[in-house]
C-alpha cells in the first residue's frame, strides 16, 4: 500500500469521526445545551496533518510537483479546512466546518481513489511556488467566504419568515456573520491580487500557455470582489446583495481555477 493511502485512509477516518462530533454538537445546540467543541476540532486537526502527508507524498516528484486536477482540489480542501479549524479557536466558526469536512473528505477520496488522474507538472521554480501558494489561499479564502454566504442567505431568508429561532442558538448574530464575510473576502481579495501579480511575472504568450480563459475569469473575479468592497464600504452593501456579488465573484473564479484545468486537462488532454 502507497504512502498516500497509509495516510489518506486514517486521515478520512478521523475526518468522519470529527463530523459526527460536530453534527452530535450541533443538535445539542439546538436543544440549549452547550457541548464542548475542542475534541472535534482535535480530531479534526489530526486528519489535516494525516492527510497532508498523503497529499504531499502524491504530489511531489523528481521532476517537480504535481497538481492534477483532483490533487489541486485535495490541496484546496486542506487548506481550506485549516483556515476553518485554527479559525473556529478563536470565533464561533466550527458550524462551518461542517460543510468543508465533507467536501475535503470527497476530494481526499477523490485523490487516492484515483491516482492515474491526468498530471500536471509544474517545475521547482521558487518565485511560481509563491504564486501557485497564493492563488491556492486566496481560492481557499474565498469558499470559505462563499459558503458563509450561504448561511447567510439562509439566515436573512428565515428572519423574512418571521422564524429566526431556528439559526438563533447556533449562529452568532446576523451583523456578526456579515463582518466576518467582508473580513474573509478583504483577505481573500489582498491574497487574490497579489496572486494575480505574481501571475504575470511568468505571462510570455497568454494564448500559447493556455491561460487566456484562466487569466480573464481571475481577473472577472477580482474585479467583483473588488467592487463588493467598494459598494460596502461607500454605498453600504449587505445582505442580499453582499450574497450575491459573492457567489458571482467565487463562481468565476471557480472556472478560472477549476473549470480551465478540467478542460486543458481532461477534455483537451493538455498536459503542462
Amino acid at each position: 500500500m502507497s504512502v498516500a493511502l497509509w495516510f489518506g485512509i486514517p486521515a478520512l477516518a478521523a475526518y468522519a469521526t470529527a463530523t459526527l462530533l460536530l453534527w452530535r454538537r450541533l443538535l445539542c445546540l439546538r436543544a440549549g445545551e452547550m457541548p464542548e467543541k475542542k475534541l472535534a476540532l482535535g480530531i479534526a486537526l489530526l486528519g489535516v496533518l494525516l492527510h497532508t502527508v498523503s497529499l504531499a507524498s502524491d504530489i511531489c516528484c523528481l521532476d517537480g510537483i504535481d497538481l492534477g486536477v483532483l490533487k489541486a482540489l485535495s490541496l484546496s480542501a486542506l487548506v481550506s479546512l485549516a483556515l476553518v479549524i485554527i479559525s473556529s479557536l478563536r470565533q464561533p466558526l466550527e458550524n462551518l466546518a461542517l460543510p468543508v469536512l465533507l467536501l475535503t473528505m470527497l476530494a481526499l477520496t477523490a485523490q487516492l481513489g484515483w491516482p492515474s488522474a491526468p498530471r500536471s507538472l509544474i517545475g521547482t521554480q521558487p518565485a511560481l511556488e509563491v504564486h501557485i501558494l497564493l492563488s491556492i489561499l486566496a481560492y481557499s479564502l474565498f469558499s470559505l467566504a462563499a459558503l458563509q454566504a450561504g448561511v447567510l442567505a439562509s439566515q436573512h431568508r428565515a428572519l423574512h419568515q418571521r422564524r429566526p429561532q431556528i439559526f438563533a442558538r447556533i449562529l452568532p448574530p446576523l451583523e456578526d456573520m456579515e463582518i466576518l464575510l467582508f473580513r474573509l473576502i478583504g483577505a481573500g481579495f489582498v491574497l487574490l491580487t497579489l496572486s494575480l501579480i505574481t501571475g504575470f511575472m511568468f505571462l510570455e504568450d497568454i494564448f500559447a500557455q493556455h491561460i487566456v480563459h484562466k487569466t480573464v475569469l481571475s481577473l472577472i473575479s477580482w474585479a467583483l470582489f473588488g467592487s463588493l468592497l467598494l459598494g460596502r464600504a461607500f454605498l453600504g452593501w449587505r445582505g442580499r446583495t453582499a450574497v450575491r456579488w459573492t457567489l458571482s465573484g467565487f463562481g468565476a473564479l471557480l472556472l478560472a481555477y477549476f473549470g480551465s484545468k478540467i478542460v486543458l486537462e481532461w477534455v483537451l488532454g493538455i498536459i503542462r
